[in-house]
């Protein structure tokens, strides 16, 4: 193996080691732009940047004055009391310098049983009462059927919201924030003052006639029914106390929200005195637009009581994208910790020769602490909330990232650092203090040390039957055990050859490469005869994931029902990527014959270890 990659002080590594080890030089040029997009630090940095640590753990600083969260005063000399208390503190030193103390456990908190669960694409998981997308009281269905079998988790798509405006990203992972969730999985008729509305819930349901989810078909119908619920119930005093309680961060993204409507998704082309949450022109135009502020700071306290009523007492685990829109709210909000004009994405593959461009702006690693770790705190908090799990997509990101300037190609680009132990740690506070297991999604390439780390720090790995070589018996136990995911084929799709017809014609790739990733991926099915039925093969391949010993075994509803197209289909753009609606209903899902036969294998998978 070649060795490790020279990092300099702006963090960029002069080269990377691909999946077969070989090493690849970044062109200087590269290097000389991230340079000049990263910047220098201030020369003072150092001396107020924040200090992650955990009880025991010795300080740079000799003495100091901490106002913890409670408002206690504490005084640390050297190191910290192996009593002290967890949390986001202050910290006085004696030059002057307020620095932000996280004290962490260090560890993720992990649940002691064994479970098994389903992976479900909420917007594709439609019922006869749906307005043309999966809603949260359908995940309420799921989750009650998923407890009537003995599941214990169910594990959703990203549900964080986009631009409220026609063309709807219809991509989970391209959000205009990770903080906020997207209205669109609202159930009409279940927010607060919808009985005092006509509803037309005749034309609401009509959206599901289609073969797609019409985003914006549903958006515009249901933005104008919750409008007039919000002009004729207004949420009352709960929702004001609520309101209140959030405070500034709710405030800027129903800000944001309300200029949406009326200059459009990109805060980069709105009129300058908007361009910036504390703008000249923000506040008077709150002033001006103050009820459509509030309708969408109304959406988010429904979205939170119906998300609450949804999960039960279930686990529910949240998928946190990588990044964001660079258009969207979060970097409206965050603009002086992002880096401009550049994307994150990754490097050439045997998966794609060309790298991948994911088109959201990274954060740069000296101004994320330099903002204290707020932007990142806030995003993991608010995606853990209430559900009691958080799958970390990409999660070699919290190590490093493939920057990709605009100008130049996904190949041309450079992985940056990033301050992995100080952002581990402080997943593991939230999960502690959420009481949240915590998935890290680490396929692909993974570099030296990654894993190791989740482990010490009690974040679950994640593994799939379509990528390991080794016998699912042998999968580890702090792990999260799958057999395809999102961009992968289901498993009768694989089978029936059905996805690579598909792939050939998005032109995904030559007919001996395709033919060659499908023959790799049958060899993890063993055991089933050439004149297989789909049926005989989705059994076969839970059969085997119920041999691993990871703590958690998660089965898509997709693979369930013997769907055979997959949800996306990585590097095609006229495909309905992220708008294939599962093929049986919500009611239908607790007695299809398959599902069942699902559900058995991996019960007995749980039972029999």
């Amino acid at each position: 193996m070649t060795g490790t990659p020279t990092t300099d002080e702006w963090g960029i590594d002069a080269s990377w080691l691909d999946a077969l080890d070989e090493e690849h030089e970044v062109a200087q040029a590269t290097i000389d732009r991230l340079r000049e997009i990263i910047g220098e630090p201030p020369a003072d940095l150092e001396d107020r940047a924040p200090i992650v640590a955990r009880p025991g753990d010795a300080l740079e600083i000799d003495e100091a004055e901490v106002v913890c969260e409670d408002g206690e005063v504490r005084s640390v000399d050297g190191a910290l009391p192996d009593d002290f208390p967890l949390g986001y503190h202050w910290l006085q030193t004696p030059e002057g310098y307020r620095r932000r103390l996280i004290v962490s456990p260090g560890r993720c908190w992990l649940p002691e049983d064994r479970r098994w669960g389903w992976a479900v694409q909420l917007y594709a998981v439609r019922s006869r009462d749906s307005w043309g997308i999966g809603d949260l009281a359908d995940l309420r269905a799921v989750r009650r059927m998923a407890a009537d079998q003995g599941a214990g988790f169910v594990l959703i798509n990203p549900l964080h919201a986009v631009a409220p405006t026609g063309g709807q990203e219809a991509s989970p992972y391209l959000p205009a924030t990770r903080r906020f969730r997207n209205p669109l999985y609202l159930r009409v008729s279940e927010v607060p003052g919808a009985d005092g509305v006509d509803l037309e819930e005749d034309a609401g349901r009509a959206l599901s006639d289609g073969p797609l989810v019409d985003r914006d078909a549903i958006w515009a119908r249901k933005r104008e029914v919750l409008m007039r619920i919000f002009f004729a119930h207004g949420g009352g005093e709960a929702f004001a106390r609520w309101r209140e309680e959030q405070g500034q961060i709710l405030q800027d993204w129903a800000t944001w929200a309300a200029i949406v409507e009326e200059h459009g998704g990109d805060w980069h082309a709105w009129p300058e005195e908007l361009r910036r949450p504390d703008g000249p022109g923000v506040s008077s135009y709150v002033e001006r637009h103050g009820a459509v502020v509030a309708f969408h700071a109304w959406l988010q306290w429904a979205l939170d009581l119906q998300f609450t009523a949804a999960t039960g007492d279930m686990t529910v685990i949240q998928d946190l994208p990588i990044g964001f829109a660079g258009g969207g709210a979060d970097a409206w909000a965050w603009q002086e910790v992002l880096a401009s004009g550049v994307d994150v994405g990754a490097p050439p593959d045997a998966f794609n020769s060309q790298g991948q461009n994911w088109g959201s702006p990274p954060l740069i690693p000296w101004r994320l602490r330099d903002a204290d770790y707020e932007p990142f705190i806030q995003s993991i908090r608010a995606t853990m909330a209430g559900g009691g799990g958080l799958r970390i997509d990409h999660v070699m990101g919290l190590f490093r990232l493939w920057w990709v300037p605009s100008d130049g190609s996904a190949a041309d680009g450079a992985y940056v650092r990033y301050p992995a132990e100080d952002l581990l740690d402080i997943v593991a506070l939230e999960s502690h203090r959420a009481k949240a297991l915590v998935v890290g999604e680490d396929l692909g390439t993974v570099e030296e040390g990654v894993r190791e780390a989740m482990a010490e720090h009690g974040i679950l790995s994640y593994r799939l039957l379509w990528f390991e070589d080794d016998d699912p018996g042998e999968w580890p136990a702090e792990a999260m055990a799958a057999i395809t995911t999102h961009d992968l084929p289901t498993v009768a799709g694989l089978w029936t050859g059905e996805d690579v017809e598909e792939q050939r014609e998005h032109g995904t790739g030559t007919d001996e490469e395709l033919e060659r990733g499908r023959t790799s991926l049958l060899a993890h099915l063993p055991g089933l005869a050439e004149g297989a039925t789909p049926e005989e093969a989705v059994q076969r391949a839970h059969q085997l994931l119920a041999k691993a010993p990871s703590l958690l075994l998660s089965a898509t509803l997709d693979d369930a029902v013997g769907e055979r197209r997959r949800p996306n289909m990585p590097g095609t753009t006229d495909r309905a990527n992220w708008s294939l609606p599962l093929p049986v209903l919500v009611e239908d899902l607790p007695d299809h014959p398959l599902l069942r036969s699902v559900v058995r294998t991996l019960a007995g998978g749980v039972e029999g270890r």
